[in-house]
Formats: structure tokens, C-alpha cells, sequence
């Protein structure tokens, strides 16, 4: 009995010994979970602004009825081609047809008394010469006739006004493109002022998108960028910065940004939806880790990394980032491999099954 008493103790130690090793064993060892995994390595860190915005014609014109009337006729529908100084829209209108009319009577009307003056001036400068007239006499036909010489210049200038309105009754383009509006027919009525056409030159389309305020500062003209249209998803082109305007939009807090293409794309129109990767700053060599590999905790950011077959919970700083990366300062090593979706029952010591690799940056 009492050898039996004896050998309690160290019996309970041992049970304590197992059943503390088989608890670790199932913690750890025992416990084995399927990861995805990355090498991490240095590449090229490609900071960049997102931006939303759509397309616009660079050259773009709105086209207004300068005078009330009537719609004549009709040279170009909405979506066709027009050249330069094309008719697209013809009015009717009494006004300035009535007012051209009058300012032609006007003018032949002047001109007869210019003629009429001439010939009375000539005749007096005779009788002048001759001491028939006074010299009174003559310098007053004279100022007749330079008075009448300027009226007719003045009521010329009033034709050529009036002319001129009369050309205003045909809406023409300014320049070749597509007519992307025109809104009336023949036979229609239209007040002045009223937007009757627009007409936009398909090959200089611009993107304008709309940049967060926060962002802006690191905007200069010259800076390369990516665009892509919801049209056309799966494709990318490259723009350039040509104008950022330096004013904030104070409810949306962004300023307006233009970027040209570098290539024409025939495939897009005005108005289309457009996204934006400003590109304006590259870093080479930068270790990089996915942005999915970090988890934060009490403010210090932590991966799971991968040694020797086992999870091992590890410290990190951070710095510039990308869409999809972000560069490690500190903490990890170039080779080192990472878990990418970190779980959290991931605990230190439980072995690591590689189920997925995930592709590391290309450089």
C-alpha cells in the first residue's frame, strides 16, 4: 500500500507529461491547415490615382438659332459625317430678310445723292474758278459732299451687317466631324437662342475624370496613365495628363483632370464611361507583399509566414502601396514565403499545407 502511495505522484506527472504533449500535439502537429501561399521577392512598385470619369470631344461645338424662324431645310441628320462649313439646318426668317432689304434701299438711295453731289461739287469748283460763286458756296458743296461720301460708307457698313445676319440663317460647322445632335425638322418654328445642333470631331476625344482633392498634389501634366471603358472592359490604353484645372469642386472635393490617348480608339463615343490609373511614382527593387497577406492588431500589422512546414505569426512595417500590393519595410526577408489569406484560427506552430501558390509581381 504504501509503495503503491509512492508510485501516485509520479504516475500523476506522467499523465500530466501525456496529456499536456497530446493537447500541443492537437494545437500544433495535430492540427494542420490547408493555406495559400506566396513568395515574396522584389519588384517594381507602381503607385498610381484611381479616377472615374467619361469620354468628351475636345473639339466640340454647340450650335444655336441666332434668329427666330422657320425651318427651310435640312442638310445633315443626327449621326452623319460633316465637312467643314456644311450646311446642317436653313431658316426662314422675316426680320433680317426685311432688314437686308431696307439697308440695300438705303445704300442706293445714299449713292444717288453721292452722285448728285459729285456733279454739284464739279459744277461749283468751275463757277468757283470763275468767280461766279462765293467762296462760301463752294466750301459747302464741298462739306455736302464729303458728308453724303461718308453716309454711304456708313450705310455700306449697315448692308454688310445685315448680310452678314442673313448667313446667320444657315447653321454651318465649324469644323468636319459628327453631328451628335440635331433636334428639329422642316417646317418646325425655333426661337432664337435655341441649341438646334452639336457637332464633335470623333478623332480627339479626350477622358475626363474627377481626382479626390487629397490626390491632386501629386498630379502634373506630362504623367502617364491607364485608362479603361465599361464598354470594353477587358482592354487597357494609355493616356497622358494634359490639363489638371485648378479648382475643387466644393460637394465632391475633386478637381476635373483631362488625359488624352495616345492612340485614336474608333470604338468609343462621347459620354462613355471611363476609369483611370494615374501613374506618379515607380519604385524598383521594393519587396512587396499582396495587401490580402496583412492583418492588423492593436495597430501593428502582422503576416503569417511559412518556416520550415509551420505557421509563424510575424511583425512587419509598411510602406507605399499599389491596387494590390504594398512594400515591407521591415520584418520580412526576399524569399521568404507568406500566407495570402490569413484565417483567424491560424495560430503559431500549426503546420502549413500549400494547397495554392499565388503568382508574385512581375518585375
Amino acid at each position: 500500500m504504501q509503495n503503491l502511495q509512492k508510485m501516485l505522484p509520479k504516475f500523476s506527472i506522467a499523465l500530466a507529461v501525456i496529456f499536456a504533449a497530446t493537447l500541443g500535439y492537437l494545437l500544433t502537429r495535430g492540427n494542420t491547415v490547408d493555406v495559400e501561399a506566396q513568395k515574396i521577392s522584389r519588384s517594381e512598385l507602381v503607385e498610381a490615382i484611381y479616377a472615374t470619369g467619361y469620354v468628351e470631344a475636345e473639339n466640340i461645338a454647340n450650335l444655336s438659332a441666332e434668329f427666330s424662324g422657320t425651318v427651310r431645310s435640312i442638310g445633315a441628320l443626327e449621326g452623319q459625317r460633316v465637312a467643314k462649313g456644311q450646311q446642317i439646318i436653313v431658316f426662314d426668317s422675316v426680320q433680317p430678310r426685311l432688314a437686308a432689304d431696307e439697308a440695300r434701299a438705303a445704300v442706293a438711295e445714299e449713292a444717288a445723292v453721292v452722285r448728285d453731289n459729285n456733279l454739284r461739287l464739279q459744277r461749283n469748283r468751275t463757277l468757283f474758278q470763275a468767280g461766279a460763286i462765293s467762296r462760301q458756296d463752294f466750301d459747302a458743296a464741298e462739306r455736302n459732299n464729303t458728308q453724303s461720301g461718308e453716309s454711304l460708307r456708313q450705310r455700306q457698313a449697315q448692308l454688310r451687317s445685315r448680310e452678314d445676319d442673313l448667313k446667320k440663317l444657315s447653321v454651318v460647322a465649324p469644323f468636319g466631324g459628327i453631328l451628335t445632335l440635331q433636334n428639329v425638322k422642316e417646317g418646325d418654328y425655333v426661337k432664337s437662342g435655341t441649341l438646334v445642333a452639336t457637332v464633335a470631331d470623333p478623332a480627339r476625344y479626350l477622358v475626363v475624370v474627377e481626382v479626390d482633392e487629397l490626390d491632386v498634389p501629386r498630379l502634373r501634366t506630362g504623367l502617364k496613365a491607364v485608362i479603361a471603358f465599361d464598354s470594353m472592359p477587358e482592354k487597357r490604353f494609355d493616356a497622358t495628363v494634359t490639363r489638371i484645372v485648378p479648382q475643387t469642386d466644393r460637394v465632391t472635393k475633386t478637381s476635373r483632370v483631362y488625359l488624352k490617348l495616345d492612340t485614336a480608339v474608333p470604338e468609343i463615343q462621347g459620354g462613355m464611361t471611363a476609369t483611370a490609373n494615374i501613374v506618379y511614382n515607380t519604385k524598383k527593387g521594393t519587396l512587396l507583399v499582396r495587401k490580402s497577406s496583412i492583418f492588423e492588431e492593436e495597430r501593428k500589422s502582422y503576416v503569417w509566414k511559412i518556416v520550415a512546414g509551420k505557421l509563424k505569426k510575424q511583425q512587419i512595417r509598411t510602406g507605399d502601396s499599389d491596387l494590390v500590393f504594398i512594400e515591407v519595410t521591415g520584418g520580412l526577408a526576399d524569399g521568404e514565403v507568406v500566407v495570402t489569406s490569413p484565417e483567424e484560427k491560424f495560430r503559431d506552430g500549426m503546420e502549413a499545407r500549400i494547397v495554392k501558390e499565388s503568382p508574385r509581381k512581375k518585375s
